[in-house]
């Protein structure tokens, strides 16, 4: 009868979850001290831990953080997802441009490498823009790219003279482009509002709201073609549904002052908003205390 050398207790999945986060190398100092090295004492792994939830809470509460992800949500929230209505309506034969399946699938693979450019685009051009007079021109240009759309599902393109597939290419390679130049700042800046010590917990709380703010597009372009009974089938009401889309991309500028007007070099850190407070107590000699210093540094104090 075989019997194992060795009986390990199973630890609790977010024990494992952060520590083979730290073998990938994605946890900071802070969530270091928090896992411990080498196992350690378990009890005090829980009060850190306890100790960073209550820092990631607090800091999520500051204007400088919350108002920026509140904008990223809207912006992704109110850009519904008509993707679904569109790809039945691409290949219906009787109200669509009847394309196959493997021609859509190599349009979206031709948009795919398109957001490459966006993304040098950025970097050669735009990256040393202010945050917020970046974003709006790029959100500007996003719901203007979107009439493209609306051309299309209307078949203004034949009229211009143009064949669908080609109309199709353009569009798809324009809505790319716009998109990734978008989306670029929006990590960037989610990135500057990460405290130091707690970057690899921080970092997934802010794409979480990206996270939902996609899945919230893509619930509320369920519900309008619902309500303008868009279906498999029937595409009269689909134009209606495009422009709505349309029209609540550009009204999401009307929530732009929530972004800071700075640059990435002018980025106020939250380490120092909170250090400017009277919240400045070390982790260890108060866990309610919310000064986000990396472990190496506290050694040296």
């Amino acid at each position: 009868m075989f019997f194992p050398a060795k009986f390990e207790a199973p630890q609790p999945p977010a024990l494992q979850l952060v520590v083979n986060r730290r073998r990938s190398g994605f946890l900071g100092d802070r969530e270091m001290a928090i896992v411990g090295c080498g196992g350690g004492d378990r009890e005090m792994t829980i009060i850190n831990l306890e100790g960073a939830l209550k820092g990631m809470y607090k800091n999520i509460q500051l204007p400088e953080v919350w108002k920026p992800s509140l904008y990223m949500y809207m912006s992704m929230a109110l850009s519904i997802s008509t993707h679904e209505a569109e790809f039945y309506w691409y290949t219906d034969p009787n109200a669509g441009p009847a394309f196959s399946q493997e021609l859509i699938g190599m349009v979206y693979a031709i948009g795919a490498l398109a957001s490459i450019g966006g993304t040098l685009i950025y970097q050669k051009v735009l990256k040393d823009y202010p945050f917020r007079k970046l974003l709006f021109f790029a959100q500007l240009v996003y719901g203007l790219s979107g009439f493209i759309d609306l051309m299309f599902v209307l078949r203004w393109n034949l009229i211009l003279g143009l064949p669908d597939y080609l109309f199709l290419v353009i569009e798809e390679c324009v809505s790319s482009v716009v998109s990734r130049v978008r989306w670029m700042p929006m990590i960037l800046l989610s990135a500057s509002l990460c405290p130091i010590g707690i970057e690899g917990t921080f970092f997934p709380l802010l794409m979480s709201i990206d996270s939902f703010g996609s899945l919230s597009s893509t619930s509320g372009g369920g519900v309008i073609s619902h309500i303008f009974h868009v279906t498999r089938t029937d595409f009269v009401n689909l134009w209606r549904v495009v422009l709505i889309r349309n029209l609540w991309r550009i009204a999401t500028l009307g929530f732009i002052f929530l972004v800071p007007n700075t640059t990435r070099f002018d980025m106020q850190h939250p380490r120092d908003i909170l250090q400017s407070g009277s919240e400045n107590i070390d982790l260890e000699t108060n866990r309610d205390s919310l000064q986000l210093l990396p472990l190496k540094a506290r050694e040296n104090v």
